[in-house]
């Protein structure tokens, strides 16, 4: 259960069962290397562990948050997700990252990307442009959660948006052939 301090808007249930039953029909997590972005409580990270991802690296800046998502790994005996302690612009800019356990990546991509950012962040707009194709393994696919006052439909890599009450899914695809 989330510490009451929490500062994150956790994904509602129903979005997120609705989210995943659209996600295994679209990418294989088994596997997959996914990047969970304003991972908040962890909870969308931790799904794909339980679906049996490869690796999950979660970025989060709030320490509550992220001293959340440690314990819940220690305590559930996961080892196969990384959490990056810091803001995610930084993360997306320089591609780079230092982990909570000293280990450094460069140019690292992804199968499965999926950010939920606060609904009222002035940044939000940038990050379809920021991720795909940048991050993304070609065949991937990038789920950004939003309010109502988004449309990302005419960006490029745009596939698909689903609404479940107040949250949108957008999705966006690195074509395999690019």
């Amino acid at each position: 259960m989330p510490p009451k301090n929490i500062t994150a808007r956790p994904t509602t249930d129903f979005a997120k069962e609705s989210l995943f039953n659209l996600l295994t029909n679209r990418i294989d997590i088994e596997g997959a290397d996914v990047l969970d972005l304003f991972a908040g409580t962890g909870g969308i990270g931790l799904e794909c562990v339980s679906r049996g991802a490869r690796e999950v690296t979660a970025v989060e800046l709030a320490h509550v948050q992220q001293n959340f998502i440690i314990s819940t790994c220690k305590s559930l005996g996961i080892t196969n997700l990384r959490l990056i302690r810091g803001d995610v612009f930084k993360f997306l800019r320089n591609n780079y990252i230092n982990s909570a356990d000293g280990a450094i990546w460069h140019g690292a991509k992804y199968d499965l990307i999926f950010a939920d950012p606060p609904y009222a962040l002035e940044e939000l707009p940038t990050l379809p442009s920021l991720i795909v194709p940048a991050l993304l393994k070609p065949g991937g696919l990038f789920v950004l959660e939003h309010g109502d006052q988004y449309d990302f439909s005419g960006h490029p890599h745009f596939l698909d948006l689903r609404t479940y009450g107040s949250v949108h899914f957008s999705f966006f695809e690195q074509s395999a052939k690019e």
